[in-house]
């Protein structure tokens, strides 16, 4: 039987520029909010929004004035540009809101070398790139706990500039109580590495408001695969301890057997619900995943 033993991590223990990395994101965010926008603008020609004509205050744009409608209707001052007549529609307003909550603890700073950023930049990326695309789209968006939703052009430095305030939120690895609106949406960002238990009482809590939801597990390849071989120490950047393995092979299918187990309880979590999972590693594109959820959110719409 392969051997193992619990310490303390030290102070120059591996992992703990990760950890720190995770803590300190505001030197980072300008590069975080300009990769959010790159990504938001390649999902931009394929979304399908929810812009539609209906009693709404803001502007959606003209069309031609049909035979028989309120003579009321028709913008006097945008028809005069032209030879024909034209009714100002305005936008459809609905008592939706999307809320994002997405996770900055510890944990989310580890990255390996085979992947393309650390899950926690991927994570802020994906939920800054995904609130962008769907204020295009007409959605109002904002922060579990943390900002009021808004269809603001603006989101991404609103929600940046709330994030980098949010101290508390780097201790947590679960997601605020709050209590959205009867048919909001929630997209939780996470790489959802606590207790089971924990995890159903967060989705479970959002839920009983009538909340619709969707689960974004963000792995590193390393996590999903375990490659490691002969003596190794792991740590927990949660809660600081090392684990020394003296035969990380032999270790390594029985990681990967809890691994696939705890995500088959995520799965069912979600399933229970009625809500949705995604998995995302951070070797692939963050534009994989954004598209994913935008064709969920679309498909909640739909039924809705």
């Amino acid at each position: 039987m392969a051997a193992a033993r619990i310490s303390a991590a030290t102070e120059r223990a591996p992992g703990r520029r990760e950890t720190e990395s995770a803590l300190s994101l505001a030197e980072r965010m300008p590069r975080l909010v300009l990769e959010a926008r790159r990504v938001s603008t390649t999902l931009a020609h394929g979304l399908h929004g929810r812009r539609r004509a209906g009693p709404g205050e803001s502007f959606w744009q003209f069309r031609p004035f049909v035979t028989g409608e309120a003579a009321a209707r028709i913008d006097w001052r945008r028809s005069a540009r032209d030879d024909r007549l034209y009714v100002r529609e305005r936008e459809w307003e609905a008592a939706h809101n999307i809320w994002f909550w997405i996770d900055r603890s510890a944990s989310m700073g580890f990255a390996s070398d085979l992947a393309l950023a650390p899950k926690v930049e991927r994570a802020l990326v994906l939920g800054l790139a995904l609130a962008d695309t769907l204020v295009e789209g007409g959605e109002r968006t904002g922060l579990l706990g943390l900002t009021r939703a808004t269809a603001s052009r603006r989101i991404v430095e609103t929600m940046a500039q709330a994030l980098i305030g949010d101290a508390a939120g780097l201790e947590a690895d679960l997601p605020p109580r709050a209590a959205p609106g009867r048919f909001d949406e929630a997209i939780l960002i996470s790489d959802f590495l606590s207790p089971l238990e924990a995890v159903a009482g967060a989705v479970r809590s959002l839920a009983g408001q009538g909340t619709r939801g969707h689960l974004v597990v963000v792995v590193d390849p390393v996590e999903e695969t375990f490659p490691f071989a002969g003596q190794a120490v792991l740590h927990d950047l949660e809660s600081r301890l090392s684990l020394d393995v003296g035969d990380a092979a032999a270790w390594g299918e029985v990681y990967r057997t809890r691994i696939a187990a705890h995500r088959a309880g995520l799965a069912e979590i979600t399933r229970n619900q009625g809500w949705t999972l995604t998995l995302h590693r951070t070797d692939r594109p963050a534009s994989e995943a954004a598209l994913r959820l935008l064709t969920l959110v679309s498909a909640a719409r739909g039924t809705g």
